[in-house]
């Protein structure tokens, strides 16, 4: 019998974390009687006067939302991390290693409208969405190792607020998936003389099975080792370091890649598609000193649905104690993806 990535179960290597991850396509086959989701849909108003993200709206804390028309940052009410805090003691025992956690997190809001999500925003007003992530990359890279950018959309992600937002965590240290990211693309960088990530990008080009969207400087795919039944990756066609290296051109393009990828995201299902998204690149702060060069800017969207807008992929049982593992392969998702049309479907008049 002859191997087929669409029938066979296999395992595929993800070079930038040295992880394999098993496929099981044949596994979509099975009926479904696991948990299924309540509908997402939902009203939302334009103006919520209860929602603190809403222009003018006093926060929980006291303070006052602006009342702003395009982005919005603060520092966040309820943070993870604080620039000022008690030092841990200092400890000797390997297996007991403790060290300060510092950092910085703020809020960003996209849009003063609480019913607008990304692909419902204009390429113009996403723009400005990428320009408002440069300067607080900027900012906060000139003290900070690392700022992560991210954002989760839907409740079904643990989104606690359905107004367009984004969160932006900065830290003293170094975070885990970075970090080795940045050890295996080091490596690679060492032994092949170029960025692991553009060789990647150029041969997906030449392959095209699991590109979703393409165009002038970017590409956006379902990665050949993805976890999530419909992750991508984005990826730029030149070697960029980190978000603040992106030129006009390029960022235009960008918030078009970005519009183009969730609106397919929401036509798959007709739902407003859950997801944690964020952009990895090269660290700041003290290591702005340092080559860099085997780092590739790239952004990752991690979906949850899996067979519809009511059932999700959960990672349990084996994935926990095991590897990850998928039953939809990434050809077959890249396909779906790239044959949804470019218009919302909430855009059909």
């Amino acid at each position: 019998m002859e191997f087929s990535p669409d029938e066979h179960q296999h395992i595929r290597y993800n070079p930038l974390k040295d992880e394999w991850i098993l496929v099981s396509p044949h596994r979509m086959k099975r009926p479904w009687k696991g948990q299924v989701e309540p509908p997402t849909e939902e009203e939302i108003p334009e103006f919520d006067q209860k929602n603190p993200l809403s222009p003018g709206v006093i926060r929980p804390n006291g303070q006052k939302t602006e009342d702003y028309t395009s982005t919005y940052v603060f520092d966040n009410d309820f943070p993870a991390l604080y620039a000022e805090s008690v030092d841990p003691p200092e400890v000797t025992d390997p297996l007991f290693q403790i060290a300060p956690g510092k950092g910085i997190c703020r809020v960003m809001c996209f849009h003063p409208k609480s019913n607008i999500t990304v692909p419902l925003m204009t390429i113009s007003e996403l723009k400005d969405v990428i320009d408002t992530w440069i300067e607080q990359f900027e900012d906060l890279g000139k003290c900070y190792t690392w700022v992560q950018i991210f954002e989760n959309k839907g409740a079904m992600v643990g989104c606690s607020n359905p107004h367009p937002h984004c969160q932006i965590w900065a830290s003293m240290f170094y975070p885990n998936e970075p970090r080795i990211k940045d050890f295996h693309q080091k490596q690679y960088f060492e032994k092949f003389k170029k960025p692991l990530l553009m060789d990647y990008v150029q041969k997906e080009i030449n392959k095209k099975v699991r590109i979703v969207i393409e165009n002038s400087d970017w590409v956006v795919l379902v990665p050949f080792w993805a976890m999530w039944p419909y992750e991508t990756m984005v990826l730029p066609k030149t070697h960029i370091l980190r978000i603040n290296d992106l030129n006009e051109k390029q960022r235009v393009s960008l918030a078009t890649a970005m519009k183009q990828i969730t609106t397919k995201y929401d036509n798959l299902f007709k739902t407003s598609f859950p997801y944690s998204m964020g952009w990895h690149g090269a660290p700041t702060g003290c290591k702005y000193n340092e080559n860099l060069n085997h780092w590739v800017f790239h952004g990752v969207y991690y979906p949850p649905l899996l067979r519809s807008a009511n059932v999700r992929k959960f990672m349990t049982g084996y994935e926990m104690l095991a590897c990850p593992q998928r039953d939809l392969t990434p050809e077959k998702a890249a396909e779906q993806l790239r044959s949804q049309p470019d218009i919302h479907y909430k855009n059909k008049f």
